[in-house]
């Protein structure tokens, strides 16, 4: 057994359920279709939370509880779940861990799902598809993961299909995700004969049960004789790369020494929250085989809350503030997710911290600097839930009775100066004019659509000034086709959409000067402004800056921050196409001002005319979003496919073929990819599929620009 630690009753107060150190917090990430949302269904199974397995292709999975993925089979809106496991190996045998779950989409429209799933997340279940490996998304929720300093384990799903290949999709981690990846289990058999697992920690065997089809039981064997020579040079690498973590295991290992079980097993848990360290277990949860196994290792690797960093925020001075947690301490939480229930209102999920949270109590929000009472909390079960009276340091839960909170905000008692680091977010790349059917429907529209970008920080509605057009903004066709389904069905609005539009940016090349002057003679006191700026171009990625280099006076200090605003405000509509400008640096250097008819409102637009003069002379172009391609396809249709990206301007940057499928990947400009999914059906008879996400910015060619120019200054 493990020993608690010494200092449990200060960490984990009176009246807990379920300690700390045996608590998890984790989620289930991958690909789409990889078989993360089958894989959650097995583990409500076997851990009783449900009687029935419930499977995403008959449309009754717990987590995937909205009617848009029951009917498409994909998950959009990322599931919270409780659950319990008894270890059944390992220092944790027989001991009762709570497993806090959270299902994440795998289809990058939905990534800010998972993006803020990790931010409140201890540990993560990285499931890959054995015949595919690791893709695209696979490779975008591993980075996500390494962001948030999230240790993971690896569950190499789909082993009964045909072309698995375990050690191929373990190659493929390392190769793709710089993972140092090693098997925890070895698969015996695979594809049709995919029969049993040898526990390479404990050097035992088992194979499934073929008769209980539920894979509750499993038989007991001995390890094959032929695969004995590669289990004892599988078990040597595994204990080689978990030595560099444990002094004594290598210590042992160097002198030739017997390695006990439980010593193996904290010497993995060791270097898996290292994160310098992934350990893999195959399985088939469609099959219901080897997903026991994958609960053992979470319970066994993955982090409690007293595992990981205090956590970081600011105080209102800016400086750093750590939160450990402790039942005992100051009550804090970050909101992490809002979603609207039809029957209770606003819920807001919650990760409590520090500290105990009751029904009733007081929580303050740093960013408004008012305090709300949470009138219920309920733990969550996908779309079922439980009341419950408190919930303490390490919970993962829902609030209600909190009204203004934005997703990221810091919930704490009054008397706590901390504000927690919010998730953060991309940027939305498509976007579509949207209205009513019936000019009746305008409230019930505006509603509708203020309450999903409360929700969704990626879906972002704005009015355009010019048309008086409703905007919206979001992470592709798909997000936006879910937000005009959910208007439907939840708030009875039948919206009709304009043809997408392209979220493009404009940037500059070289450095220029700007002079603005606003002066206006009316009679009685007029308005004067005037401001010099030099605009410089920055690296990719580095946003904007604005720089007072002002010397003398010749501006007066009230009216830098107008100026600067007024640069700002010109750089949201760019000079080539009227797109917001990126990547640039203004640098206020001159000027002069008037003794009476100077104001705010003259520098403000001096401002925004010295930058518009600066830009045009600064090389100014436009820029489109480029998104990475992958389409799988069989051999056969490999040309017509790859003619066919060629067609839309992409560039091919690799093929590989695995079995008789290729796999294409290409860069291509999001422009040319609408309606991409029903030309990949019609070139491959419907046997291709592809998966899109963003990948950067890149300069439009000179025949769109002046397409995109013309229609601009129509």
């Amino acid at each position: 057994m493990v020993e608690a630690p010494a200092d449990i009753s200060t960490k984990n107060g009176s009246g807990r359920p379920v300690p700390m150190e045996w608590t998890r917090n984790i989620g289930i990430a991958a690909h789409i279709d990889a078989g993360k949302t089958t894989t959650t269904e097995r583990i409500l199974y076997y851990t009783g939370v449900v009687h029935k397995i419930g499977e995403v292709h008959d449309g009754n999975a717990v987590t995937d509880f909205m009617e848009q993925e029951r009917e498409r089979g994909i998950t959009i809106t990322s599931a919270a779940i409780s659950c319990k496991w008894t270890g059944r190996s390992g220092p944790f045998e027989s001991i009762d861990h709570q497993i806090n779950i959270i299902d994440t989409p795998g289809h990058v429209d939905f990534t800010a799902e998972v993006e803020r799933s990790l931010r409140v997340l201890d540990g993560a279940v990285a499931v890959f598809c054995a015949v595919a490996g690791v893709q695209p998304q696979s490779e975008t929720v591993w980075r996500q993961a390494d962001k948030y300093h999230v240790p993971r384990i690896a569950f190499i799903n789909k082993m009964d299909r045909v072309g698995a290949n375990f050690l191929g999709a373990i190659e493929d981690m390392r190769s793709k995700l710089g993972a140092n990846a090693h098997p925890l289990f070895l698969n015996i058999g695979s594809e049709d004969h995919f029969s049993g697992l040898i526990d390479l920690v404990g050097l035992k065997a088992f194979k499934f049960d073929e008769s209980d089809k539920l894979g509750v039981s499993v038989i007991d064997c001995e390890i094959p004789g032929d695969m004995q020579p590669e289990v004892d040079a599988m078990r040597e690498s595994l204990i080689e790369a978990v030595a560099d973590f444990d002094d004594a295991l290598a210590e042992k290992y160097l002198n030739g020494e017997e390695i006990a079980e439980y010593e193996l097993v904290l010497a993995i848990r060791k270097a898996t929250l290292s994160r310098e360290f992934v350990g893999v277990i195959p399985g088939s949860a469609f099959k219901n085989k080897g997903v026991q196994n994958l609960l053992d290792a979470v319970v066994n690797y993955l982090p409690s809350p007293l595992d990981m960093p205090p956590v970081q925020g600011r105080d209102s001075n800016g400086q750093s503030v750590s939160m450990e947690p402790d039942d005992d301490g100051k009550a804090t939480a970050l909101a992490f997710k809002l979603w609207s229930d039809p029957f209770v209102g606003k819920l807001v999920f919650i990760r409590v911290y520090s500290g105990t949270i009751k029904k009733g109590d007081m929580l303050m929000n740093p960013r408004t600097g008012k305090s709300e009472r949470v009138s219920r909390l309920l733990i969550m079960k996908a779309d079922s839930r439980e009341d419950v009276d408190v919930v303490r340091s390490g919970d993962i839960c829902a609030a209600i009775g909190i009204k203004n909170v934005h997703t990221g905000d810091t919930l704490s008692v009054k008397i706590l100066d901390i504000a927690l680091e919010p998730p953060s977010f991309p940027d939305p790349v498509i976007s579509m004019s949207i209205e009513p059917a019936t000019s009746a429907d305008q409230e019930k529209l505006s509603i509708g659509l203020g309450r999903l970008a409360e929700e969704d920080p990626t879906f972002v509605v704005k009015t355009d000034e010019e048309t008086g057009q409703t905007i919206i903004s979001g992470m592709g066709e798909l997000h936006l086709e879910i937000i005009r389904d959910r208007l439907f069905r939840e708030f009875k609005v039948e919206a009709q959409s304009g043809k997408p539009q392209i979220a493009y940016r404009e940037t500059i090349t070289t450095p220029a000067e700007g002079e603005g002057k606003f002066i206006r003679q009316s009679g009685g006191r007029g308005q004067y402004g005037h401001a010099v700026i030099k605009l410089e171009p920055k690296e990719t990625g580095e946003g904007a800056e604005v720089l007072n280099e002002i010397v003398g006076g010749v501006i007066p200090r009230e009216f830098i921050k107008p100026t600067e605003d007024g640069i700002r405000e010109a750089s949201n509509n760019g000079t080539v196409a009227g797109y917001p400008v990126v990547d640039w640096k203004a640098r206020i250097v001159d000027g002069s001002f008037h003794d009476v008819d100077s104001s705010e409102m003259a520098f403000k637009m001096a401002g925004i005319f010295a930058f518009k003069e600066a830009m045009k002379n600064a090389g100014p172009i436009l820029l489109e979003p480029i998104m990475k391609v992958e389409v799988t396809t069989p051999e056969e249709f490999q040309g017509d496919i790859i003619g066919d990206l060629n067609r839309r301007r992409g560039h091919i940057q690799n093929m590989e073929s695995k079995g008789d499928l290729a796999t294409i990947t290409a860069s291509v400009p999001l422009e040319t990819m609408f309606g991409y999914a029903t030309d990949v059906r019609s070139l491959s008879k419907g046997r291709a599929s592809y998966s899109m996400e963003p990948s950067r910015f890149e300069q439009v060619p000179p025949s769109v620009l002046s397409r995109l120019t013309e229609s601009a200054s129509n």
